[in-house]
């Protein structure tokens, strides 16, 4: 079996990998966006909410009003580190999908150059048979015109 062939299997194995990092990728892209929109949500609500003219007419009210403020500040934060968090995934996800790529390029690269390697060999090969079979033929045509039997 030629080494270029012996690449195949290798070759098949880091395609594989490859989409199934890309794949992995676009999940964690996915959850991204989503806990992205989440956090956009929150925010516009905080904001609406902070921003609403409500006659508060005592201080219970009043306290509940900023308890309530608080807690969507917090659910902010809390939603901002989840994007954060999952930023941090997208990342090693997209480092693990170069990588991939890179290593299946190279098997690529190699393959490429063993079968090229193989083509000369069997080119050289070739002109070989044909240099031999020309030399044969040009023996026998000697051997004819000598007058020597065939």
């Amino acid at each position: 079996m030629s080494p270029s062939r012996r690449l195949d299997p290798l070759l098949r194995h880091a395609q594989d990998r490859e989409d199934e990092v890309a794949k992995a990728l676009a999940e964690r892209q996915k959850t991204l966006e989503m806990h992205q929109s989440r956090l956009s949500e929150l925010r516009q609500y905080a904001d609406e909410y902070a921003n609403a003219q409500m006659a508060a007419t005592s201080a219970s009210q009043l306290m509940n009003r900023r308890a309530f403020l608080d807690r969507l500040d917090n659910a902010v934060q809390t939603q901002s580190k989840t994007v954060d968090s999952n930023r941090e995934h997208v990342d090693a996800e997209r480092a693990r999908l170069l990588l991939a790529s890179r290593d299946k390029q190279v098997l690529e690269q190699l393959a490429a150059s063993y079968r090229a390697q193989e083509k000369q060999v069997a080119e050289r090969r070739d002109q070989r048979e044909m240099d031999d079979l020309g030399a044969r033929r040009a023996r026998l045509a000697k051997r004819t015109d000598d007058g020597e039997p065939a």
